[in-house]
């Protein structure tokens, strides 16, 4: 293979590729920055309900499975005769918190995941703009929506 034929072949393994895949980095760029803030799901002390909608995207992400396992209520475990009683039990100092400022951290990484969703957009108008056969691009990318949306199906 001569040197202008190799590297027609990469750009092509490269463009198609790229466009079988960008629905799924899309997927992924997307929902790992919902997750960056816990927007699928309920901390301790709040009252926020997330949207079933990204309680399931979430889990799609992170298990990938659609299924969400209901959370087990804690058992209620009766006192013990011989166990000691609440007044004779005292409590040991409280462990301090962490002092770490998780949030530039987060915005950091949910930038990142803005910029992978944008580039992976930039590089689906590319592909389509500069695509001599732009039916063969579009059939990929419907693969690389279908190929997913079957496989969660199976």
């Amino acid at each position: 293979m001569t040197s202008a034929s190799t590297l027609k072949a990469v750009r092509l393994i490269h463009l198609y590729s790229g466009i079988l895949f960008a629905p799924t980095i899309l997927f992924f760029a997307i929902t790992g920055g919902l997750q960056m803030f816990s927007y699928h799901e309920t901390t301790r002390g709040s009252t926020y309900v997330p949207p079933q909608i990204l309680v399931h995207l979430a889990q799609l992400h992170k298990k990938g499975t659609l299924y969400v396992t209901p959370k087990r209520p804690a058992p209620v475990a009766a006192p013990k005769a011989d166990a000691p009683t609440a007044e004779t039990v005292k409590p040991g100092p409280a462990p301090a918190p962490p002092k770490h400022n998780a949030l530039p951290t987060k915005v950091f990484f949910a930038a990142t995941a803005i910029a992978l969703a944008l580039s992976t957009l930039t590089g689906i108008v590319m592909a389509w703009k500069y695509a001599r056969r732009k039916s063969v691009v579009a059939v990929t990318l419907l693969a690389g929506i279908l190929i997913p949306v079957v496989l969660l199906l199976l």
